[in-house]
């Protein structure tokens, strides 16, 4: 294949993008809304066409003449395989460009078992999935319950990830689907970048409440990581409360709010009061039910992360700050402490206009954040040249 400037990856990334984002569009729009000259967009609508990345659809109307074509993105041309691995269970799903889940499946794990053990189980049960019909394979992404080194792309040094520290989870899966890139990113912020694209926004703050509690944070149109990854870590932080003294959390220090908040931790205080529970279904389960203790609990547990959230809400000043993951199911029983304490700490320039809601996407709001990032990172000008590499552009 031969060399190519950078600049015309980025004017071609710029047409694609156009099209992903605004398509159809005809071939006038796209000159106007990239700048390029005709004959540079004529190029790169040929170069997408042939990689079938884009198609030529029906013509716009017209007023005379020769009616234009218009040019539309083509998101079943391949397909990304996404692993939204969490501390005791993983969804998996094959998606397409768009990021709409083509098929998926659920399994139940337990992350402490370490990495072979448990990606093992993981590539058992992707297998079903990746032998089935669908578009070419083109990427793997994995979300992972701790923080995540992009440049290394492995975790480091997660709070309850025993034996993850370092552990080359890119090198596993390309062993086993060589030629495909990998992405590795933490669960929770791939549920900000799911939330954020979906709903049109460039800040909010995304929790994931299940076993385990966290924040990502996607502001300014970009996840805030921090310097090692782990920014949003707010199950590790200090509960504000006096009953925090003493109580030993999973990472082995005192008084995080996730051994107080966490669904592990509401496990444990309802198993101690005699109720059956398990896992974090059980806690919702029983707050469905109406059980006054698991009701009382969840309350509680609502205001212990309102308090940690509270804090994020009046220095980064978000739009939303949406709920997912396991005890998200909770509802108002959940919500109403959160947002009791978020609004109590906080002023009205910082809540008068935030919303705190429950996700519309649920469950899967982990797998389709890990489709768009692979998709974002194929089909930016840095993956460009290796999906174009399938066409003759490179002559061009």
């Amino acid at each position: 294949m031969n060399a190519m400037p950078d600049i015309r990856w980025r004017h071609i990334g710029n047409v694609l993008h156009l099209l992903r984002q605004d398509g159809p569009l005809t071939r006038a729009d796209v000159i106007d809304g990239t700048g390029l000259s005709r004959s540079t967009v004529n190029q790169h609508l040929a170069a997408l066409a042939e990689a079938g990345l884009i198609r030529e659809s029906t013509p716009a109307e017209s007023t005379g003449g020769r009616p234009s074509s218009r040019y539309a993105f083509q998101p079943r041309r391949a397909a990304v395989l996404t692993v939204d691995v969490g501390a005791t269970g993983v969804e998996l799903a094959v998606c397409d460009l768009d990021g709409a889940i083509l098929s998926r499946s659920a399994i139940r794990i337990d992350v402490w078992r370490g990495p072979d053990a448990v990606l093992s189980v993981i590539w058992d049960a992707a297998l079903p999935l990746l032998e089935a019909p669908h578009p070419e394979l083109w990427a793997v992404s994995i979300g992972v319950p701790g923080p995540v080194e992009v440049a290394a792309r492995r975790v480091m040094q997660p709070p309850i990830m025993t034996g993850w520290d370092g552990f080359d989870i890119v090198g596993w899966f390309e062993a086993r689907l060589p030629g495909l890139p990998c992405i590795v990113e933490n669960d929770v912020n791939a549920r900000a970048i799911a939330e954020a694209r979906l709903r049109g926004l460039d800040n909010l703050i995304a929790l994931k409440l299940g076993t385990g509690l966290g924040a990502g944070l996607f502001f300014n149109g970009a996840i805030v990581r921090g310097a090692r990854g782990n920014a949003g870590d707010i199950g590790h932080t200090r509960a504000a409360d006096a009953d925090a003294a003493g109580v030993i959390c999973r990472c082995g220090n005192e008084g995080c709010v996730e051994a107080l908040a966490g669904g592990w931790a509401l496990q444990r205080d309802l198993r101690a009061r005699g109720r059956e529970a398990v896992s974090s279904h059980d806690v919702v389960g029983l707050v469905q039910a109406g059980d006054r203790e698991a009701l009382r609990l969840v309350r509680a547990a609502g205001r212990r992360i309102g308090d940690a959230v509270a804090d994020l809400v009046g220095i980064l000043n978000p739009s939303v700050v949406v709920l997912s993951g396991q005890l998200a199911d909770c509802g108002p029983v959940l919500l109403s402490g959160i947002t009791e304490k978020v609004h109590a700490q906080n002023g009205p320039i910082s809540t008068g206009e935030l919303s705190i809601e429950v996700s519309e996407l649920g469950d899967l709001a982990g797998v389709t954040g890990l489709a768009y990032s692979a998709v974002d990172h194929l089909l930016s000008p840095a993956g460009l040249p290796a999906v174009l590499s399938r066409t003759t552009y490179a002559a061009v």
